[in-house]
């Protein structure tokens, strides 16, 4: 079964929305995971739809690596909205909850990073984003999760659409690392200076990048 292009499937709500008059740009709830990958997410739809980026991202496990990467959040949209990229754009920090992605990922500890621990953090994250979009009156949701290259796009997605219909609000499909999406956020990261961290945030992802460096020191 050949897989959807949501990439097109994007580009053809953008095609439908940009048309429309000031006062009926759609509104977005945009979850974000961490600054950089938001960069290129931001850049490309603010011209199109009024932004709330949601920083919700209880899988981070340490509290001091948390706030850091707020601070990046709230750093790069300021910048954004002082040079006028498009529509102004709004954010809103969720809960920090780092014991809830613990209790969701009891039993997949184990699980090599982007299995079956990752698919259930991808739905906390989207789930909570449906739930508040749905509850404020937005008209779509979205995740920046998609630009990744170590991000599953089509599970992100399939999620996405679930949770539409669960919630009742419109889901954004996205694939953002197409058009060199990903080698913008690289390029956007070094101009805004944006600290680029080296694992998702979880403790699990931690692990293994403490391992990888370790092997790699020792190879030298």
């Amino acid at each position: 079964m050949n897989q959807k292009n949501y990439q097109k499937e994007l580009e053809k709500i953008i095609d439908k929305v940009s048309g429309t008059d000031k006062k009926s740009v759609p509104a977005l709830l945009l979850h974000s995971c961490c600054a950089p990958c938001s960069s290129y997410v931001l850049e490309y739809l603010c011209r199109y739809f009024k932004i709330t980026v949601f920083y919700f991202n209880p899988n981070i496990s340490e509290s001091e690596e948390y706030q850091k990467r707020v601070a990046e959040q709230i750093r790069l949209i300021a910048s954004y909205n002082h040079e006028k990229k498009g529509y102004p754009i709004s954010v809103e920090e969720g809960d920090y909850e780092p014991q809830r992605f613990l209790e969701a990922a009891k039993g997949l500890e184990n699980c090599p990073e982007g299995g079956a621990r990752c698919f259930r953090c991808y739905e906390i994250r989207l789930r909570e984003t449906a739930k508040r979009g749905a509850a404020a009156g937005y008209d779509y949701f979205t995740t920046t999760l998609t630009i990744s290259p170590l991000k599953n796009a089509q599970k992100l997605n399939e999620i996405g659409y679930d949770m539409a219909q669960e919630y009742g609000i419109a889901w954004l499909p996205s694939d953002f690392k197409k058009r060199d999406g990903y080698k913008r956020s690289v390029e956007l990261s070094a101009r805004y200076d944006l600290y680029r961290q080296d694992y998702c945030g979880c403790t699990y992802s931690k692990m293994q990048r403490d391992i990888r460096n370790k092997k790699s020191a020792d190879l030298q």
